[in-house]
């Protein structure tokens, strides 16, 4: 069983396109950097924090099935040169990152974690994204659209904001919010594993 520890609509979307069947069942976690932690470091902490909450709470229900449980988190934070960007808190903060990646070109890290019983896989990916130079015109239009909100960095690459977006080096599913391949060779080389694991039990 496969579950999603993420209320975001885009990697659910996504883990739907890749053809993944799976219920969603995400535990709230307080999403801060730590004092000097690096930002690859944040991702993937939270990403682990948030696949084990929700396995540990699951694992006693959901576990005992001939389909055994795995869990799948993920947190998607956006770098600036010093300045990591998470979700906006309002529109004035949401104005506040768009104007710092006006005409610049900055990075999208993913954390991912898959959490079964056979253990806690963690990984990362990074995206290197260049935006034009926006006006203040432009950038107060986008934020009273709504679209900004909820997302890190304040944008949505698969949504208004792609006008602005002229190239990427990298995954582009990592922008959106979770990047597939990886994700994909995490979760079938964990079923491996699970598989292995029980017919050992077999033997």
């Amino acid at each position: 069983m496969l579950l999603l520890a993420s209320a975001s609509p885009r990697r659910r979307d996504l883990l739907t396109q890749a053809g993944y069947s799976f219920r969603v069942d995400s535990i709230p976690i307080l999403e801060e950097q730590r004092p000097g932690e690096a930002p690859v470091d944040m991702a993937q902490r939270l990403a682990r924090e948030k696949a084990e909450a929700v396995y540990h709470a699951c694992a006693l229900t959901c576990g005992q099935s001939n389909d055994p449980l795995l869990v799948l988190g993920a947190d998607t934070v956006v770098v600036c040169g010093h300045d990591v960007l998470g979700k906006p808190v309002d529109e004035a903060d949401a104005m506040r990152m768009l104007g710092l990646l006006s005409g610049r070109v900055h990075q999208v890290i993913t954390g991912v974690c898959v959490v079964s019983a056979v253990g806690v896989e963690v990984a990362a990916e990074s995206t290197s994204v260049t935006v034009l130079s926006l006006s203040e015109e432009e950038i107060r239009a986008y934020v009273g659209t709504g679209e900004p909100m909820g997302k890190a960095g304040a944008y949505a690459i698969q949504g208004r904001a792609a006008r602005w977006i002229p190239r990427i080096e990298g995954c582009y599913f990592n922008v959106v919010g979770l990047p597939l391949a990886r994700t994909a060779a995490m979760i079938e080389a964990a079923r491996r594993k699970m598989a292995r694991v029980a017919d050992d039990g077999f033997a």
